[in-house]
């Protein structure tokens, strides 16, 4: 783990203004020209961990910051680092031609603004709807899935002459009816033209169904916006009349837990752990221990497939890889007190760059807060009524990533147990389009309005877990639970039990869950026994502890996506920890091909039985989602995730000494004649 507390403290203001400066005085771009973006476009400029390898052999570490810029002139990407105390260029590394790092929301922002101004765009809406006027028209940009080998001749060549490697967006195009400036909810008004933006010309390279006859576009107003709702055309237009009543969250004491603002490590209630945040993952949780002992050095969600099941034109092309793509960080919230978060509150504010490379100040991008969740632990002896209870406090880190139409909630959740959930809400608004040609109820998807299709789709996650239990000495095992043959060891068929099996190698690590066997995952100390039983200390990885236990990706294996997404073919991967591993489909996701990530990684099946760097634990989940009308216009929150908890980890129950306590604030409800005191 990092010696210097500050090691892995996300880059402030100061150093992105620091490193993306030295980045230009390395190209010799002026930063106060006015096309500055015409030369340069920033995608990343976040801190360069340090490496484990250099810190556990004891080496100094330097604070660096690692880059990422493209050049609109030639389309090409380079990988820069910066060395912040020298203030120097350590490496730089131009990209292979075509190479694509992710979208920045400056990128969304010029692929929305390139389509309204388009004047062929203009002519088909004005010709097809009537539409004029371009502000009603909501482009949403979406990453362009290369689905066939024709896909990548017709988008990714287009321009046979051109050296420039087209760098595309493509937009769903939605009428705002109703309301004024953005308040209207446009996915109820699908248009049927979808333009493919190329960023690196800024222009529009293709319009796609424009060769059809143009359907109607829905008119039905289906609102949520506080301001629209009285105008809907079939949903509650008032506020319901029960209105409930207040529930306040109060902590007259102030919260348990403490924070260090120079180091962002965070105590309580026996954990300790830093807090981080960049631009792709967004929330890191670094160096994570209970009671000083180690638990994982690194955990975040680093993936994510959506694949859309729809093969009507164009919608093979509809699949996003939200954490490549776009970025949890750069789509995070800014959180609002009393709404996102209840109690006493601690934000984390987030510096992210812009493509300019001047860092912006994300307010409140990652919330902090305790949350009382009912029992931990509970007995009544029966024969006297002496009850023994405590509640269960959590402490909870949070951030919410709004991906175009989608909102994405992550919690990690610390218990006083020693276990930790993540869990994942998924809410926002369904991605809709109109019935495809011929059509006159959706094939591949459901009608959630009049007119209004959206589609089956799922939203696979991968989350890296660095586990270093009681340090990184550390093997993983399978558990299945077997029910036993009837035999003489076994005469009345009552036995079962659960089975041990070592995952050796990263061939074998290769698994999916298995609700039947119950099946677990357990990361055991090598070196490390129970003082009680003699067994390896360990934790266990729990799957779809959070929802419904879900499939795996579900597309064909010759699909691009199962390619492309490879980690969402299984549940779990497990590789001995390599710097230059870090993402599960690779560093460069748009307009990717597959032949990167964990795939290729494993290939090499090398030995997991106590790396000296530690385990990195690859558990893939996710949700099917079917589209109900309920979710629509805006979605309740749909469920999944998964629990780490300590097995053999202590000699018992580690909550046992949570003192005894009453909440003389709570009260019984008026008209109660219960006895309860």
């Amino acid at each position: 783990m990092p010696l210097d507390p500050k090691a892995v403290f996300p880059l402030t203001e100061s150093e992105i203004s620091k490193a993306s400066g030295v980045v230009l005085d390395h190209l010799k771009i002026e930063p106060s020209s006015d096309d500055l973006l015409d030369k340069i476009r920033f995608v990343a400029v976040s801190l360069a961990e340090p490496s484990r390898t250099a810190v556990l052999a004891g080496k100094e570490t330097r604070r660096q910051a690692e880059i990422v810029t493209i050049d609109p002139r030639t389309g090409l990407a380079t990988e820069m680092v910066v060395d912040l105390d020298s203030a120097k260029v350590a490496s730089s590394t131009v990209l292979p031609k075509g190479k694509q790092p992710m979208y920045t929301p400056d990128d969304c922002d010029l692929a929305e603004a390139i389509v309204q101004k388009d004047p062929k765009v203009a002519m088909l809406l004005k010709e097809r709807y009537g539409i004029e006027d371009m502000s009603r028209v909501a482009c949403d940009p979406w990453s362009v899935h290369l689905a066939s080998d024709a896909d990548r001749d017709e988008l990714v060549g287009y321009d046979k002459e051109s050296s420039v490697a087209a760098r595309l967006v493509q937009t769903f195009l939605y009428y705002r009816q109703d309301g004024v400036g953005m308040e209207d909810n446009h996915y109820a008004h699908p248009i049927d033209l979808l333009p493919v933006v190329d960023l690196n010309a800024k222009k529009v390279i293709t319009i796609g169904g424009a060769d059809r006859p143009a359907p109607k576009i829905p008119k039905a107003s289906v609102n949520y916006h506080r301001n629209l709702v009285s105008a809907n055309s079939y949903l509650e237009s008032t506020w319901r009349s029960d209105t409930m009543a207040a529930l306040n969250v109060v902590q007259p004491d102030g919260p348990s837990f403490k924070v260090d603002a120079e180091t962002n490590t965070v105590n309580w209630q026996k954990w300790t752990f830093k807090v981080g945040f960049n631009y792709r993952e967004g929330l890191v949780l670094h160096d994570v221990s209970f009671d000083g002992r180690p638990v994982l050095a690194r955990a975040a969600l680093v993936e994510m497939a959506v694949p859309y099941a729809d093969p009507h034109p164009p919608f093979q092309r509809k699949c996003a890889f939200d954490v490549g793509d776009y970025g949890l960080g750069y789509c995070a919230n800014s959180l609002e007190l009393g709404c996102d978060c209840l109690g006493h509150i601690h934000y984390f504010d987030a510096v992210l760059p812009g493509a300019n490379g001047k860092p912006t100040v994300k307010k409140a991008a990652v919330c902090m807060h305790e949350e009382d969740v009912g029992i931990l632990w509970k007995h009544v002896e029966y024969r006297n009524g002496h009850n023994e209870s405590r509640r269960s406090r959590e402490l909870v880190l949070s951030s919410i990533a709004t991906v175009v139409n989608y909102e994405y909630l992550f919690y990690w959740r610390l218990k006083c147990d020693g276990t930790i959930d993540f869990e994942i809400k998924l809410s926002g608004e369904l991605s809709t389009n109109l019935l495809s040609e011929g059509e006159e109820v959706p094939s591949h998807g459901v009608m959630v309005a009049p007119g209004v299709n959206a589609q089956i789709h799922q939203h696979m996650f991968c989350a890296r877990l660095d586990f270093c239990v009681d340090g990184f000495d550390n093997k993983i095992s399978e558990y299945n639970i077997v029910r036993e043959p009837v035999s003489p060891q076994n005469p009345y068929g009552n036995a079962f039990g659960a089975v041990e099996t070592v995952l050796e190698t990263e061939s074998k690590a290769i698994r999916t869950a298995d609700q039947a066997q119950a099946r677990f995952w357990k990361v055991s100390s090598c070196s490390k026994k129970n003082p009680i039983n003699g067994k390896p200390t360990a934790y266990k990885l729990v799957p779809f502890t959070k929802g419904p236990a879900q499939p795996v990706l579900m597309v064909d294996d010759s699909c691009e996506v199962a390619k492309k997404g490879a980690f969402a073919t299984q549940n779990l991967w497990v590789t001995p920890y390599a710097e230059d591993e870090r993402f599960p489909a690779g560093n460069y996701t748009p307009q990717g091909d597959g032949q990167v990530g964990l795939p290729a990684w494993t290939a090499k099946n090398r030995n997991l039985v106590g790396p000296r760097e530690g385990l990195v634990v690859w558990h893939a989940f996710g949700v099917l989602h079917v589209p109900r009308l309920e979710d629509f216009p805006v979605m309740p929150c749909e469920m999944t995730g998964f629990s780490i908890k300590p097995d053999n980890f202590f000699s018992g129950n580690p909550a046992i000494d949570l003192p005894p306590e009453k909440n003389a604030a709570s009260k019984l409800a008026a008209g109660c004649n219960g006895c309860a005191k």
